[in-house]
């Protein structure tokens, strides 16, 4: 019974933590409010304080996490509705997937490496570009290891949904050809969630980006980081 509460904690502790902020962020709607970055924060910040280990935590989180496979999924909605949209540039989005692929594995490798860091890490950080379970299979077939990938993923998605809009701005970005290919090639799920916020072309192209990404790097990690490395 013990067991169950623990669970049942948990679980429901975020999803009232992501409501909260959720809210706040449609409040104060600045990239470093985004739900996912603050609800964890948070939420990192109590296992560190009452001194619980993430064991503790994902007893209930496990339930949020088994959701991931079906948001996935349903991100394919959006691509339905956009299908003719994205079948007209198909070669650009096409060239788009195959360029951001090849530069996110050769620059997570080289940043790794003139870091210092030893070859599990190098091994593990080209797959950072690309969704949790894909970049966890990538990272086993590249000698890396899996639960590294998944900080890297994190720090990849929200961190390109942080500075995202602000790049844009910046660099003068407003096609949604340009968003949503950028958030779901560099930022994965969390980047199509942050792509959703632009609109629904942004959000289906991005759906794009982050499948063809996912395929394109399985392929070409195992490669490129044999023939560098």
């Amino acid at each position: 019974m013990l067991v169950v509460f623990h669970m049942l904690f948990w679980f429901l502790l975020t999803l009232i933590l992501y409501v909260i902020f959720r809210r706040l962020y449609q409040l104060l709607p600045y990239p470093f409010m985004i739900p996912v970055l603050t609800c964890t924060v948070v939420l990192v910040m109590i296992l560190t304080t009452f001194d619980l280990s993430y064991d503790v935590y994902f007893s209930g989180g496990q339930w949020i996490d088994a959701l991931l496979g079906p948001a996935i999924v349903a991100l394919a909605f959006p691509l339905y509705q956009q299908r003719k949209l994205i079948s007209k540039y198909k070669i650009e989005i096409l060239a788009t997937v195959l360029t951001s692929s090849i530069l996110g594995i050769l620059t997570g490798y080289w940043l790794a490496l003139m870091s210092g860091f030893n070859e599990l890490i190098t091994s593990t950080i080209i797959s950072k570009n690309v969704t949790t379970p894909v970049a966890m299979e990538v990272a086993r077939m590249t000698g890396g290891e899996p639960a590294i990938a998944v900080i890297f993923v994190m720090i990849a998605g929200i961190g390109g949904a942080v500075t995202g809009p602000w790049l844009f701005n910046i660099i003068g970005i407003s096609n949604f050809l340009g968003i949503g290919m950028a958030l779901g090639g560099a930022s994965h799920a969390i980047g199509t969630a942050k792509a959703l916020e632009y609109g629904e072309e942004e959000a289906a192209v991005s759906s794009v980006g982050l499948g063809l990404c996912a395929l394109c790097v399985s392929v070409l990690g195992p490669i490129i980081l044999t023939w560098i490395s």
